[in-house]
Formats: structure tokens, sequence, C-alpha cells
């Protein structure tokens, strides 16, 4: 135990006098912790962060965003941890991973004004272009000659959703695209092969992290563990792919085969979109549930608003597009769709710099870390 001691006073004086003077506070912190840890090692089966950690001696900005973003924000560590709150250490490595988390967001956003302004007022940003989207549409829509029927293309004609929507999306996959390629020229110099992309792809589709490094699930403030925040994810995950391959097989039945909307509630679209609006209704609610109830040192609390107004939109996304295909015939059809669509707007603008990056930075981590599995080997 004295040996112990005097090893984490050593990684404390250490990560004291890093030449840190180029790291904040929040990194500072995060290189703090991981020296003491990388003293303790008591961790280090449960997750892929503690493994990562242990290849290091030192911890320079590029490995603290690479291992801030690689932390599933489990919990297990900090409940497992003997030098956590209250002890003098003060070791909380989910905090201060949120913490870096969110400014790698930022740090790396395309462009960075926009990633700066999301940091500070995310929930207002994204609120309002909702909000002002929606009216804007409204306003279309009560400029255009009144129509009563079940076709969307009657209240929105198909060159002006396209003329809307395409450069929205093209912006959203640019942004996201360019903000991860500067964090991957960031924390790794190396080219992944395809058996690290598999091991990445696997670790991404089955959210292997987020069973705490024991297969029993995330740590809750009263130290249970439980599986619900792995399986909330999975349906908010693959609700949103399948909304996705909704948009991808309608836009082939328009363009390839010549069949436009609207379309029967039993075609392939209907039900993929259906499929995923389920999803995006029960994994956003969970998620929201666990988020209303988590111990605030899971994680940090000051980004709560903003990971809260992100499950808003995706709820409205889903609730007010699984109510479109009933109100074909109804006189609110018009209104329902430009509410549904001015939050669908707003969130693929603003996916690039909110939580939904989340997925994307973390996956480029899982992906280097295939690689140093496979080089350790």
């Amino acid at each position: 135990m004295q040996q112990l001691t005097r090893l984490i006073d050593e990684a404390q004086q250490l990560a004291a006098g890093q030449p840190a003077s180029l790291l904040n506070s929040a990194e500072a912190e995060v290189a703090r912790d991981l020296q003491i840890c990388n003293a303790c090692r008591y961790c280090e089966g449960f997750c892929a962060v503690f493994p990562a950690m242990t290849q290091r001696l030192e911890f320079g900005q590029a490995d603290i965003h690479y291992l801030a973003n690689l932390c599933h924000n489990c919990g297990a560590c900090l409940h497992a941890c003997q030098y956590a709150p209250p002890h003098e250490f003060a070791v909380n490595i989910p905090k201060a991973m949120a913490q870096v988390r969110q400014q790698s967001y930022t740090r790396f956003a395309w462009p960075g004004a926009l990633g700066r302004l999301y940091h500070h007022a995310g929930l207002t940003v994204a609120l309002a272009l909702a909000g002002g989207l929606a009216l804007f549409l409204l306003l279309l829509q009560a400029l255009a000659p009144s129509v009563d029927s079940g076709n969307f293309y009657d209240y929105f004609p198909h060159h002006l959703l396209a003329g809307l929507f395409g450069p929205v999306f093209g912006f959203a996959v640019l942004a996201l695209g360019l903000g991860v390629r500067r964090f991957w020229r960031d924390i790794s110099p190396v080219a992944a092969d395809m058996p690290a992309v598999l091991d990445a792809g696997h670790a991404v589709a089955t959210l292997k992290y987020l069973d705490g490094g024991h297969g029993q699930g995330c740590t809750n403030a009263d130290d249970a563990t439980t599986l619900w925040r792995r399986r909330f994810h999975h349906f908010t995950f693959y609700g949103f792919l399948s909304c996705f391959a909704a948009t991808i097989t309608a836009t082939g039945y328009h363009y390839l085969l010549g069949l436009p909307a609207p379309y029967a509630l039993d075609s392939l679209p209907v039900l993929l979109g259906c499929a995923g609006g389920i999803g995006l209704l029960i994994g956003p609610a969970g998620l929201l549930w666990l988020n209303l109830q988590r111990d605030p040192q899971h994680g940090d609390v000051q980004q709560r608003p903003m990971d809260r107004g992100f499950i808003a939109l995706l709820l409205l996304t889903s609730a007010s597009g699984l109510l479109l295909p009933f109100a074909r015939h109804s006189h609110v059809l018009g209104s329902l769709l430009a509410v549904h669509l001015g939050v669908v707007m707003a969130l693929f603008i603003t996916l690039p710099y909110g939580k939904f990056a989340h997925g994307i930075f973390r996956s480029a981590a899982l992906l280097k870390w295939a690689i140093e599995k496979r080089q350790r080997r």
C-alpha cells in the first residue's frame, strides 16, 4: 500500500509538472487522473480506456482526446475506484472524460464558429432552429393555394423539398466528415486495415463497451448495474438507421422506379419509417428517463441541457413523423408536415456539433483502439 501511495504521489507530481501548459483545465484533469490510474491499474479490465491507457506513460493532448472519446461513460470505474470523491485525490474519470469530449466536438468542428456557438448555447440554438424553420414552412403553406388531400407533395412540392433538404443533408455529411477527419489526423497518424475496421465496426454495432466490462451494463447511483442504457442506445441507433433506410428506399422508388409518394402503409418505405420512428421514440424516451435520474457524478451536469435538447429533437422528429401516415386525410396534415420538416432540418443542421457527434468520434476512437490492439499483438 505504501508503494502504491508513493507511485500515485509521483504520478500526481508528473501530471502537475507536464509540459501541460498547452492543456486547458479539463485536459489537465484527465491527465492527472490517468496518471493516478496508471499507478493503480485496478480498473484495467472494465473497458477499452484502461488497457489503452497502459500503453502510455505520459498523456499529451492528442492522447487525452483519444481516450476521452474512447470512454463510453458506463460509470463502472467511478464506483470501483478507491480514490473517487470524497477521497482527497478526487478521481472522477466519467466527469473528466465528458468535459474533454464536449471540448473535442468544438475543437474539431467544421466550421469552427458554428461549433463554438453550439457549445455555448446548444439547447437554445436547436430549439430556435426547429421553431424558426417550422414557422417558415407554415408561412409557405399559408401562402400556397388551399389543398385537401393526403399527398404530401400537394403541400410542399417535391422540387421544393429536394431543394431545401438536399443542401442541409449535404452540409451535415460534409461537416461531420471534416470534423472526424480533423480528429483522426490529430489522434492517429497510422492507416487502418480491414481487420481493424471490422473489429471496430463490431464494437460500434453491438455497443460492446456499454456493458460495464462485466456484461451487466452501466452502473447506477445506487451501485446497481443495468443494461437498459445499452438497450435504449440500440433502439436509438437502429431507429435512426431504419429512418435513413426509409429515405433512401423512397428516393429509389421515386427516381429509379418512377413511383412518387405517397406510398401505401404496407410499402417498404413506410414500414421502414414506422420501425425507425418507433425505435426513435423508445430509445430517446428511455435515455431521457435514465438521464433525469442519473447520478450527477456520472458525467458533466453542465452538458445535460444540451443532451436533453438533442433528445427532445429526436422525440419530436419521431413523434411527428409517426403521426403523418395517420393524418393523411385530416385538416391538420399540412401543419403537422411543416412542423415535422422544420424539426428534421434543425436536427440535421445541428448533428455535427451536438450529442450526435459523440457516436462518430467514438467510432474513430474505437478504430484507433482496434489498430493498437493489433500492433500490440
